[in-house]
């Protein structure tokens, strides 16, 4: 992904490259116009959307709140007409007495009579399954074992508790008028007095299964929204589509639904996304849970998204009208001092350089006309400046080769052979063969510091033989530095110092070491020599030209300026020769250069001669 976002950004880099400022100012001022306007519309679509499932989670809240509140009323009346029964009736009477079971029987009656449109039948039931007293049904079928019944065993298992079970058949006692009843059953236990002994029985109420079935119907949750109800371990007692579920023609997530808290949940059933509210009834424990797709959510903003992208469209328009205009008055000062800098190209130093715009762009006009001016002045400096450089390379690339030196050797050459050194000889040629081939290089002024040290060791090699062994030399270069860049014959002529002014008085005892290092990004070429040294002040002075310098008589100190300035010159004002030295101590020259490889430098590659 990263790598595919970089190379498009590589393309849009490449053709903007292709065209004019003012199509560039234009085509990115829009784009960021519309990026903004897409994340600003975007970013309100989804505040609005979470405002609104907000609202209607609150919403959603409220109606479940409503309905558990008529549930918990309707289910408290039923509770209360057990109460009723219960505690003025039931545990007053001597059920062996005749006129308490007619009384029973009596007041049972008035409290069916009573709740007629909340009750299918109140009844009374001893612990053995008997029934004590019922209204209005009052004849079991042959074929129920009451002690077998749900609610029995609840209300005899817990004895203080009052038990609602889920809604089923009326299926205990005949009822002619409508055999296929549903109803809620609440049952408890109670104590019966029978001949001054309590017992325990069972007082059962029967409520008509309608008015929750009511209560739930009348909710309003939107278009598809809907309402259902389940028992603590996901059992339905009422379901808008009962039929259909029972039928196995539609599902329900209602297992799932058990296991939520009381809030609201968002789930996805049957790759539909719903949001689910759920709200526990007291009492009972219950379950209302409150359904709604999630694309009747968001249908209620489809048109206010739509107003919300028309605005953005507008307004991006109205951007890229904008920035239209401002990138043309932007761009057209600069294309004016674009052509002039063209004529400038052309080496028409003397063409009018156009000034216009905003402050900046008037501002480099100026110093273009400014800069043409002094470019007209400077040729004929950088000419002249040119040919004396030129002339200063050469002169000490040919300085480097004394011809005295070459005559002397040649000298030494042939009084070994006509001495029969045949040896010598041979070493003393292939030494100088080397060196003029280093020398030479095709040319080429960088070198590695492998080459220049073998360059210093072949002409070391020679001056050996021709002092007769008045010294000794060592070198010594780190491995990581011999591949570095350097300018060739720039330690030769230390070296030649230190042999023509330190070795001057030295019989035998004449040392010379060369040492090349690495000091971070930094390289170091040193030449030090155990001769008669000098003072510091003479020191510093071999860097100055000749009507600067004081008269010493040792030399005029142009091979070392030479070695300097070349080196100054390839790679700058910080770089460049130091000569350290005390009297009676000897001398340390030393070059200091940067850690570059030869195609760093050059811009070229290949191997070095």
């Amino acid at each position: 992904m990263k790598q595919r976002l970089h190379n498009l950004l590589d393309k849009f880099g490449h053709l903007l490259k292709k065209r004019s400022l003012q199509f560039t100012l234009s085509l990115t001022f829009t784009l960021v116009a519309i990026a903004g306007m897409i994340v600003v519309t975007l970013t309100l679509s989804a505040r609005f959307t979470k405002t609104n499932e907000k609202m209607i989670s609150e919403d959603n809240q409220r109606v479940l709140s409503g309905i558990n509140l008529n549930l918990d009323n309707y289910l408290h009346n039923i509770m209360r007409v057990s109460d009723s029964m219960y505690y003025r009736v039931i545990k007053s009477a001597n059920l062996d007495t005749a006129s308490d079971m007619d009384t029973v029987n009596k007041d049972m009656a008035l409290f069916y009579n009573t709740y007629s449109d909340l009750l299918v039948s109140v009844s009374l039931f001893s612990d053995d399954g008997t029934v004590l007293s019922s209204e209005p049904l009052q004849q079991l079928k042959s074929s129920v074992n009451v002690k077998d019944q749900d609610w029995f065993q609840s209300a005899k298992e817990k004895i203080e508790n009052v038990h609602f079970s889920v809604p089923h058949v009326q299926n205990l006692f005949v009822d002619s008028n409508n055999p296929y009843r549903w109803v809620v059953s609440l049952s408890r236990s109670v104590e019966l007095t029978r001949s001054g002994s309590i017992y325990h029985g069972v007082l059962l109420v029967d409520m008509n299964f309608s008015g929750i079935e009511q209560i739930c119907k009348n909710a309003d949750l939107g278009e598809s929204g809907y309402i259902y109800l389940i028992s603590n371990d996901g059992e339905i007692i009422y379901h808008p589509r009962q039929q259909l579920i029972y039928s196995n023609l539609i599902h329900e997530n209602n297992l799932a639904a058990a296991t939520y808290s009381d809030g609201n949940h968002t789930e996805i059933f049957e790759n539909e996304e719903r949001m689910i509210s759920v709200k526990t009834v007291g009492y009972t424990g219950w379950k209302i849970v409150g359904v709604v797709p999630i694309k009747d959510i968001t249908a209620n903003y489809t048109e206010l998204q739509t107003y919300i992208w028309f605005f953005a469209f507008f307004t991006i328009f109205l951007l890229a009208s904008a920035n239209l205009f401002l990138s043309s008055r932007i761009a057209n000062p600069i294309k004016e001092l674009e052509q002039s800098v063209r004529e400038l190209e052309k080496g028409n130093l003397s063409a009018p350089i156009s000034i216009g715009g905003s402050y900046e762009v008037r501002h480099l006009g100026s110093a273009l006309r400014s800069m043409a001016e002094q470019m007209r002045k400077l040729m004929d400096d950088i000419v002249a400046e040119q040919e004396s450089k030129r002339k200063s390379e050469m002169d000490a690339l040919q300085a480097q080769i004394n011809p005295h030196f070459l005559y002397n050797t040649l000298d030494s050459i042939v009084w070994m052979i006509e001495n029969e050194h045949y040896d010598g000889a041979i070493e003393m040629v292939t030494a100088l063969a080397k060196l003029f081939r280093i020398s030479l290089s095709k040319g080429k002024t960088v070198i590695s510091v492998k080459d220049e040290l073998e360059h210093v060791r072949n002409y070391l090699t020679i001056q050996k033989t021709r002092y007769k062994n008045k010294f000794i030399y060592t070198m010594e270069a780190e491995p990581e530095v011999l591949s570095c860049a350097t300018i060739k014959l720039i330690v030769q002529p230390l070296v030649e110092n230190a042999i023509y002014h330190g070795m001057e008085f030295m019989d035998g005892d004449g040392e010379i070491h060369i040492r090349a290092y690495r000091k971070e990004k930094d390289l170091f070429i040193d030449v030090v020599d155990n001769g008669p040294g000098m003072p510091p002040e003479q020191a510093q002075s071999l860097f100055l030209d000749s009507a600067q310098k004081p008269k010493t008589g040792k030399g005029s100190g142009v091979g070392l300026r030479n070695v300097n300035e070349r080196i100054q010159l390839y790679f700058g004002k910080e770089y460049g020769l130091t000569i350290l030295s005390q009297p009676d101590e000897g001398t340390l020259a030393r070059i200091h250069l940067p850690v570059k490889t030869i195609a760093e430098v050059t811009g070229e590659g290949g191997d070095p001669v």
